[in-house]
């Protein structure tokens, strides 16, 4: 039963934090970190630990002190120099080897936290190698031992890899996947196949450019013409010497983006390429000698959800970078509203724009859902892991396969809540630091437009959706039955005491009981219960008028399954950071300001359901709404103070960040001129002077004569 991450004494003794944790330059900002309620390096301690900070003080000192990662203010990069400056890095991350497999194995958490450190600089760069070393790698490792050696050329770099699922019509519906794989009992091969151009692999991350080998997902055809469904296939796709595409390949890269255009994303059609027998990564099944199909799990469905495990761990990476997404543009603008000064009480006295109400509900409760989300993404990470480990010693039992269903139901869930919240939180952010949080220097446009992919891929969020509101109703039989059951990490434990919640009510009586996260956790378990019943309720309304299946979970997204989805996740984070942050063993010194950050990340998220509350019947008459606005506004004011240093906690040193106006110095004037005037042409006249000094109009000459 999760949570998994227990509060514990901060690692190292106060001479130690002093060494890892220097303190920030003097300048602006001091006034409100001296006016904390706790000390930034105690709580950076006790969330991450020595050993994490040391890991990411190695990485961040290695990436500023490298020459290859440095900044160049004011240069454009065109597409393709920067798809290779994004390749020789990513190639000298190999280089650096920053943690060893006996590291990862003995703290699985130092991958996770590796890749978010190498994110937060630039995500093309980590995304290159987290999907060769992660996905592609990964999804090999879980097949079989046979590939062991395969998996050696993966670390050595001696291939490059992607994960190639989606084609050019069709991405969410992966079942519709049109790509052939048939075995040809003759030769002992597989052979690969695009029956058409709508069939080519699209958006396959790597594959523009670099991919010399793909996981390919196909529907498996045996020699009696049977289609097995979906499996994936190891497949050669450019020569390891030159690049050049093998026989039967056509590669080719998918054009500029929105963002993250250091990554290639590419497209791919085969022409009867074949392969040896024995690239089927046999996760779902195998074909005998004979072109007889065999799989260990006989129900289809269950099949097909073995054979794309591997999008959980997209899933679950996302949630995590989505949230590291929001915690950097959190770190330039709170910084930035501390140093900023605009208006003030008399005309003689300018105060900061985080003094005012507008700001702080703007930004703040974006900052306390950073903190949930963080600690909620690390223990999602910790039950995959559980989950990763029983898929690599084969475990075929009950609680191996619960385990996959509630990591899915999770991950489907997270990724649309923290991608989401990470987009909408960017925006704010540029919004909040006015026009300079338009420049492109100061980087709220780079965070927003990388983001924004994470909405999308590894499952379009309004569809992932569903098949978290799938997993809910599903336990709708045994909460009919008032049959016992439960989940491996306690999710659903909540739905075991369905009717009895169904009958609760809002019983804060005042704003100040407002104030702890207990009260929105006990509004969200109501609303989960709600909106269960009344999703049931709709969808068999829906049957019994005559509609189909299909058209009757059409017909009960919006208002009902989507909401009771979006409604479970975010009572399960809150759950998760109330437990924790309530922890008797939680230190005292840093107790208070966390309490603060969970009732405000469930009064927050809760006010946005505030109808259904009321519809529903779990709220009544004027002030339990007023009391929750009241709350949310009472919080911010206190969290006001603290804001500075929470961001300082996980804000990344400023050569990582790269943002003159998120500097730690809070010195955004001198920053912001220094940057300027680095640009190469900033002071250059322009190249076309001639066209206005020199070649004046002719005023009309192109005015039609008719």
């Amino acid at each position: 039963m999760a949570p998994t991450l227990n509060p514990k004494e901060p690692t190292g003794n106060q001479s130690s934090w002093e060494t890892l944790l220097p303190d920030f330059p003097k300048g602006p900002l001091c006034k409100y970190r001296k006016k904390a309620s706790f000390n930034w390096k105690e709580m950076a301690m006790l969330l991450d630990g020595e050993d994490i900070i040391q890991l990411k003080n190695r990485i961040f000192s290695a990436l500023e002190s490298d020459p290859l990662f440095a900044h160049h203010p004011g240069e454009d990069l065109c597409r393709e120099k920067y798809q290779e400056l994004t390749f020789l890095r990513c190639k000298r991350l190999f280089e650096y080897d920053f943690l060893t497999q006996q590291e990862i194995i003995e703290n699985p958490l130092k991958i996770f936290n590796m890749v978010i450190c190498i994110g937060m600089y630039d995500w093309s760069p980590c995304l290159q190698y987290f999907l060769h070393c992660g996905v592609f790698a990964g999804t090999i490792l879980s097949a079989s031992k046979r590939f062991a050696d395969f998996v050696k050329q993966v670390y050595s770099m001696e291939i490059f890899g992607c994960f190639a699922l989606t084609e050019l019509s069709h991405g969410t519906n992966t079942k519709g996947i049109r790509t052939t794989a048939t075995f040809d009992r003759n030769s002992q091969e597989f052979i690969i196949n695009t029956p058409d151009f709508e069939a080519a692999k699209f958006w396959v991350g790597n594959m523009g450019k670099h991919a010399t080998h793909a996981v390919v997902y196909a529907q498996l055809y045996t020699p009696d013409g049977q289609c097995q469904g979906l499996h994936s296939f190891i497949v050669q796709i450019r020569d390891t010497k030159t690049l050049l595409p093998v026989p039967g390949v056509m590669v080719g890269d998918i054009g500029k983006k929105l963002g993250q255009n250091g990554l290639d994303n590419g497209f791919a059609t085969f022409h009867n390429v074949r392969i040896p027998k024995e690239n089927i990564l046999n996760i779902a099944g195998d074909v005998t000698a004979e072109g007889k199909y065999s799989s260990s799990i006989k129900a289809v469905k269950e099949r097909f959800s073995a054979a794309l495990g591997s999008l959980s761990t997209g899933r679950i990476l996302i949630t995590a970078l989505s949230t590291t997404n929001l915690k950097l543009a959190l770190s330039i603008a709170i910084r930035f509203s501390a140093a900023r000064r605009q208006f003030g009480p008399t005309d003689d006295e300018e105060i900061p724009v985080l003094e005012y109400q507008t700001q702080q509900w703007r930004l703040l409760p974006y900052l306390a859902a950073a903190y949930a989300l963080d600690y909620f993404s690390k223990s999602l990470f910790e039950n995959f892991v559980e989950f990763y480990a029983g898929l690599l010693t084969k475990q075929r039992s009950q609680r191996q396969a619960d385990l996959g269903r509630e990591i899915h139901a999770l991950s489907a869930a997270s990724k649309p809540l923290s991608s989401w919240t990470a987009q909408q939180a960017a925006q704010e952010c540029r919004e909040a630091c006015g026009g300079h949080g338009y420049l492109a220097m100061n980087r709220l446009g780079e965070i927003r437009n990388d983001n924004d992919p994470n909405c999308t891929y590894e499952g379009d969020n309004n569809v992932l959706l569903q098949q978290t509101s799938s997993y809910l109703m599903s336990w709708m039989n045994c909460i009919r039955d008032k049959a016992p059951f439960e989940s491996p990490f306690g999710t659903i434990n909540v739905l075991q005491d369905y009717h009895h919640i169904l009958g609760w009510k809002f019983r804060a009586i005042s704003v100040e009981d407002c104030m702890d996260s207990s009260v929105p956790l006990a509004a969200y378990k109501w609303l989960v219960c709600y909106l269960l019943r009344e999703s049931d309720l709709k969808l068999s309304k829906e049957k019994q008028s005559g509609r189909s299946d299909f058209e009757a979970k059409n017909n009960c997204q919006v208002y009902y399954c989507r909401s009771l989805a979006i409604a479970f996740i975010e009572q399960t984070v809150l759950q998760r950071y109330h437990a924790y942050t309530h922890d008797p063993n939680m230190p005292s010194t840093l107790q208070p300001v966390l309490k603060n950050l969970s009732a405000l990340y469930g009064l927050w998220s809760l006010s946005k359901h505030l109808a259904v509350l009321y519809q529903g019947g779990y709220a009544s008459g004027e002030q339990a709404g007023r009391f929750i606005q009241d709350a949310i506004l009472e919080l911010c004011y206190r969290l006001k103070d603290d804001a500075v240093a929470l961001v300082d906690v996980f804000a990344p040193p400023d050569f990582i960040l790269n943002s003159p106006i998120g500097k730690a110095s809070g010195e955004l004037y001198k920053n912001m001129w220094a940057e300027i005037l680095q640009g190469s042409k900033a002071l250059n006249r322009p190249s076309w002077w001639a066209e206005f000094c020199i070649n004046k109009p002719v005023i009309g000459r192109l005015r039609s004569r008719l």
